[in-house]
């Protein structure tokens, strides 16, 4: 059994942008990428609404704010040396009422501090801009884009695979053992040896994570984004990215409009626990999920903080007039008849046992192994950024 030097498991878009970031720096080492599905880019890549985000949210100094910076550039960079769309159409944050004016100041602060290009602008300017959006006051980040994830990844793949080195799909991954001087990685498919591991199988990070002896002070539980999207007669309700001000109670940024890179308009999503990893609806469970995160403590802590938005948000799930209505908070002229289902995406986020979500990008280290337990958004506008930091971290051990 040949012995790589790298393996990655995980064919999202974290998995594959840091293996090319490998090819990049180190050409002469071989790679090792195994995807237990049989296309890369099945689960939260492919379920992503493909914004390029600017980082105007994210604490300044945090690894999620100097990461999306430079990891935007990034993207835009290849995408543009491989020919792949990207379209900067900008997006307002409209502010309904008064009492959301300090949380978008903060914004706007955070922002500023994080080097975005963002203005603050009046209700004439954000109807100017959004003819149909309601608001009294927003921030205007004519920054922000829209990109095809899938596309992108896709074309990492093949960039990697140019370079002699292996991608398995349809390879899960059942065990992890560490000898002296190498990992045996144990799949369905048969055995694979590698010098070091690298852990981006997202939703199941902790879990790989612990399979191969580490032990992180987290666990994955799955937040499901159920979305809609405009039927094509009501498309020029929304001309870019129109964003609400996050509820500062809730850690997730409400629902949104989201032009789409091949054409259309999402709208949405709501975040409502998901009771399998890969629950895609909610008919969808796996017992050994549900009970893993209804028996963790951190879950039970944050669900009795949240139990009242949370029940909002999963009655939104099932009443599509209770969706309707929040995102009629932006654009009033929505109807139902004016919104089609659209495929929902899992969040895999990371919480701690005190019940907070752990609120930054994640990177726990081991022997041979390099684990990337946490990647929420803006993970993916991000990826090439996260790539090169894990990669930074192998140069140490190839040396």
């Amino acid at each position: 059994m040949k012995t790589v030097d790298v393996a990655i498991i995980g064919g999202g878009i974290v998995g594959l942008a840091t293996g090319w970031q490998i090819t990049q720096r180190f050409p002469h080492k071989s790679i090792l990428l195994l995807e237990k599905e049989k296309q890369v880019a099945q689960h939260q890549t492919g379920h992503n609404s493909g914004v390029l985000h600017s980082g105007i949210y994210y604490k300044p100094g945090s690894l999620r704010a100097t990461n999306c910076r430079e990891g935007k550039l990034a993207m835009e960079a290849f995408c543009d040396a491989e020919e792949i769309p990207w379209d900067q159409c900008g997006k307002v944050i409209a502010a309904i009422n008064e009492s959301e004016f300090p949380a978008l100041d903060t914004i706007f602060s955070r922002g500023q501090q994080n080097g975005v290009t963002c203005e603050m602008i009046d209700e004439a300017r954000l109807k100017e801009l959004e003819p149909h959006v309601a608001g009294i006051r927003g921030i205007h980040v004519p920054e922000t884009g829209i990109v095809d994830y899938k596309q992108v990844s896709a074309r990492l793949a093949e960039r990697i695979q140019e370079k002699d080195n292996r991608l398995l799909t349809g390879t899960e991954v059942i065990g992890i053992q560490h000898h002296s001087d190498h990992i045996t990685i144990q799949t369905k498919q048969g055995d694979y040896s590698a010098k070091q591991v690298i852990n981006c199988s997202g939703l199941f990070s902790d879990r790989v994570a612990r399979m191969g002896g580490s032990h992180p002070a987290c666990k994955i539980v799955p937040f499901r984004g159920e979305y809609y999207e405009l039927k094509p007669e009501a498309e020029h309700l929304c001309r870019a990215l129109i964003y609400p001000v996050p509820n500062p109670e809730f850690p997730f940024l409400g629902v949104h409009f989201t032009k789409m890179i091949h054409g259309g308009v999402e709208c949405g999503p709501n975040a409502v626990w998901a009771f399998a990893r890969e629950g895609y609806t909610n008919r969808q469970i796996n017992v050994r999920d549900l009970l893993e995160s209804a028996t963790y403590p951190g879950f039970l802590k944050m669900a009795f903080k949240y139990w009242k938005t949370g029940l909002k948000e999963m009655w939104r799930s099932f009443s599509k007039p209770a969706f309707v209505k929040e995102l009629q908070r932006l654009i009033p002229e929505i109807q139902a008849e004016d919104l089609e289902t659209a495929p929902a995406g899992v969040r895999a986020q990371a919480l701690g046992p005190d019940g907070n979500l752990i609120d930054d990008f994640l990177i726990d280290e081991s022997d041979r192994m390099i684990n990337v337990l946490n990647a929420p958004s803006p993970a993916a506008t991000s990826s090439l950024r996260i790539g090169s930091m894990v990669t930074d971290r192998l140069a140490s051990r190839f040396e």
